[in-house]
């Protein structure tokens, strides 16, 4: 009869456990974050379905400048931040290490030595007072204790924490690779923009000083008619203003070598020194066709998109992770190694031997508010990465679509440039023969050499303004890393 009560009273116990469990853990919140939208538009404006798209040629093929690519080549072996993004990389490959340990088994070696004066009123003292462990043997006195062993402990992973904190490191490793390779592209894009960029100055600084040569010998020539009586004072000053103007713009061009030499040294990881470049063929360099591809291949070309996606794998098991913690985690530990009052006996087995097994369960029970602000904020960040994929795939789509904009007007403008230059460096020659004749005003040779001097910056402008679109063109597809 008693035992049939104990079994009543233990079932009662077991479940009323049972019942307090399962009341604590439909408490536990819940919070459904929307999926992301990878949804982009099929074509780009006024684009057809090709899928040809030039973001698959690798870096080296897009180039052809044996001088650029060697600058390219050695920023990516030198340049600071992009190894000190590789240490971040490296870094986030030992995190999994450290994750991945963490669900497995620690296993630990010990050895210890204490001592302990116990009183003799006490029971442990009389114990150690009155008690022979062998014939000849007494409990030394103060008590000394030695150990060694091993130790083991081990969390049982049951609900996934564990094993999805190894996954968010896995995804937060891919990640940081994603965001090396953006960083490569635009370390190449920024060398490439800065190579163009000094090759159009040394092509200005050249038209500047052949400008200055028939400035120059506009000078004389107004000189000479002054002497004659033929023009006056004024013209000579006027045109030795213009002179004197290009001289001028002729040391801040070169200023601006200085500075961007100096940059793409810096980009490359060296001290300043002069930069290898063929600008001689500058004007008349080719401008690629670019082929954008359609769409939704920007998922899987640009690596700030990749890297915005893994990133947001990674919030949805952090999520995971942080709901986990509502629940019991159960551990075990145990111990085995020998123990004794002095060295000697060490050895002694099974009399030394001491071994342990302990298992418990842990759950939080009141006052969870840190749990569930930690849940709560696992869920925003999850939304916040969420919002940062979708802006990401937005920012990639208005980039391609602005270049490509971009080199199409580039070209028609670069076209009638052409033809603007053309007319105007024959309107020199013109101008100079009419004013030798009287026949136009010394005004009119000025304004005609000026605007025959911007026309041809512009042209280089222009042609620099293409290759920098092409560029960065090539970036927004998603070249550049590879």
């Amino acid at each position: 009869m008693n035992n049939f009560i104990k079994n009543i009273k233990v079932r009662k116990l077991y479940l009323v456990s049972v019942l307090a469990l399962v009341s604590l853990y439909s408490c536990v919140p819940t919070r459904t974050v929307r999926e992301e939208n990878k949804t982009v538009p099929e074509l780009y404006n006024s684009e057809t379905e090709d899928t040809t798209n030039t973001a698959v040629i690798k870096w080296k093929e897009f180039f052809t400048d044996p001088n650029l690519v060697t600058l390219i080549d050695t920023a990516l072996a030198n340049n600071q931040e992009l190894n000190m993004m590789l240490q971040q990389v490296d870094m986030a490959k030992n995190e999994i290490k450290a994750k991945k340990g963490e669900y497995l088994p620690f296993v630990g070696v010990y050895a210890g030595a204490e001592v302990e004066k116990v009183g003799e009123f006490t029971r442990n003292g009389a114990v150690e007072k009155h008690l022979d462990i062998r014939e000849e043997e007494e409990f030394p006195e103060p008590l000394t204790n030695f150990s060694a062993g091993l130790s083991a402990s081990w969390e049982l992973d049951i609900w996934k924490k564990l094993r999805n904190g190894k996954k968010a490191a896995v995804l937060e490793y891919l990640a940081s690779i994603e965001g090396k390779n953006f960083m490569v592209t635009q370390l190449v894009t920024e060398i490439a923009s800065s190579y163009y960029e000094l090759m159009a100055l040394d092509n200005q600084l050249e038209i500047i000083e052949q400008n200055l040569e028939i400035q120059q010998q506009a000078l004389k020539m107004v000189k000479l008619q002054k002497e004659a009586a033929r023009a006056t004072l004024l013209a000579v000053r006027r045109f030795e203003a213009e002179v004197y103007k290009n001289q001028s713009n002729k040391f801040q061009i070169q200023q601006k070598i200085v500075e961007t030499e100096n940059l793409i040294n810096f980009l490359v990881g060296r001290y300043p020194q002069s930069i290898n470049r063929s600008s001689n063929a500058f004007i008349t360099k080719t401008v690629d066709t670019m082929y954008s591809g359609i769409p939704s291949q920007l998922l899987a070309n640009r690596p700030d998109i990749r890297k915005a996606e893994y990133e947001l794998s990674a919030s949805k098991l952090n999520v995971n992770i942080a709901k986990a913690n509502f629940y019991p985690s159960i551990g075990i530990k145990a111990g085995l190694g020998f123990e004794a009052f002095k060295p000697k006996f060490l050895t002694n087995t099974p009399e030394s031997l001491a071994y342990s097994l302990v298992g418990d369960i842990v759950s939080p029970l009141i006052n969870r508010n840190a749990i569930k602000a930690e849940y709560q904020n696992a869920n925003d960040r999850q939304l916040q990465a969420v919002f940062e994929y979708e802006k990401t795939i937005l920012n990639a789509f208005i980039e391609v679509q602005n270049q490509l904009s971009n080199v199409e007007n580039l070209k028609k403008s670069y076209s009638l440039k052409e033809d603007q230059v053309q007319a105007l460096t024959e309107s020199i020659d013109l101008s100079l023969k009419l004013f030798r004749s009287a026949r136009a005003e010394y005004t009119e040779v000025l304004l005609t050499q000026r605007e025959a001097l911007d026309s041809k910056i512009e042209i280089i402008e222009t042609k620099r303004d293409q290759l920098l679109a092409n560029v960065k063109l090539y970036q927004a597809l998603g070249g550049g890393w590879n």
